[in-house]
Formats: C-alpha cells, sequence, structure tokens
C-alpha cells in the first residue's frame, strides 16, 4: 500500500463561532470563559497554542457526527476571538508534547481496533499516512497520552 498525503482537520470555523455565539458544547453548557497563563492551551480551532493573557474557551466537544459506544467526548480550548487555522499540511504548532495516542476511525465513526498507540510526535505524519493507507480507514484522530483529549483529525489529502 502506498502512503496518501495527509492533511490535519481543526474544528470548523462554523463550529466555533456558534460556540463563540454562547452555543451549547457536547454537554449543553455554554463554554466557559478563561484568561491563558501560558503555555499548554492548545486552540482545537487554529491548532496553535493561546498565548499568554488571551481569552479562551473550554468545552466539552464530540468531534463525531452521531452518537454511538465509539463517540467520545471530552474538554477542549479554543481562542475566544476568531483566529486562523495553521497550514493544514504541516504537522500543528499545538503538538508539541513528546508523543500522542494515534488512532484510526472506519466510515462509522468507529474505532478501528488494532490501529491506536502512542506515537512520538515526530512519527505522527508517517503514521497517520500508514494507517490512512487502508481503506477501511476513513480518518484519524490525534489525543493527548496523558489525557485522552482530542487534538485534531487527519484526513486523506
Amino acid at each position: 500500500m502506498t502512503a496518501p498525503p495527509i492533511t490535519f482537520v481543526p474544528m470548523s470555523e462554523t463550529d466555533a463561532a456558534t460556540l463563540r455565539a454562547g452555543g451549547l458544547d457536547a454537554y449543553g453548557h455554554q463554554p466557559e470563559r478563561q484568561i491563558s497563563e501560558g503555555d499548554g492551551i492548545p486552540c482545537r480551532r487554529c491548532m496553535g497554542m493561546v498565548e499568554t493573557g488571551a481569552a479562551y474557551l473550554v468545552l466539552a466537544w464530540r468531534p463525531f457526527t452521531s452518537l454511538q459506544p465509539y463517540a467520545e467526548t471530552g474538554p477542549v480550548f479554543i481562542h475566544a476571538d476568531r483566529c486562523e487555522p495553521a497550514p493544514v499540511r504541516i504537522t500543528p504548532p499545538m503538538l508539541d508534547s513528546p508523543d500522542y495516542i494515534v488512532r484510526g476511525y472506519d466510515a462509522n465513526e468507529r474505532i478501528a481496533y488494532g490501529t491506536g498507540g502512542v506515537i512520538p510526535t515526530t512519527s505522527i505524519r508517517a503514521r497517520a499516512a500508514e494507517l490512512l493507507a487502508d481503506p477501511a480507514i476513513a480518518f484519524v484522530h490525534v489525543r493527548s497520552a496523558r489525557n485522552n483529549c482530542f487534538q485534531c483529525r487527519i484526513e486523506r489529502r
């Protein structure tokens, strides 16, 4: 199998704008507004870090289109103000930990068993491309290796 080119997919602007305008999160709550005290606040919209002193929102996010047993929900952060995504063909700047969980999902948004693993950050692109070379894998999630929080989605380009 030939590894396909990949793209990193952030939270959509439509979803981010709705949440910023007071829309409810995956649990039906309004996002919490916080002020960044520094490192460690990865924005799921721009895929960069929330700068010290900048406002951000904390909310429950479910990056799936349907409710089913594999549709994990967890906390994420986004800038409180509009932000532009990083180029989607490079490894996002927010991925600054030493490693992440990289896991494949099928077209029904179910975990493709045997695909998940803790992968060094420098190997995320190669592992995602390897997984996406399998036509049974529809997309890949990158998740925190420490807390399992959703970081971003990877798709075939």
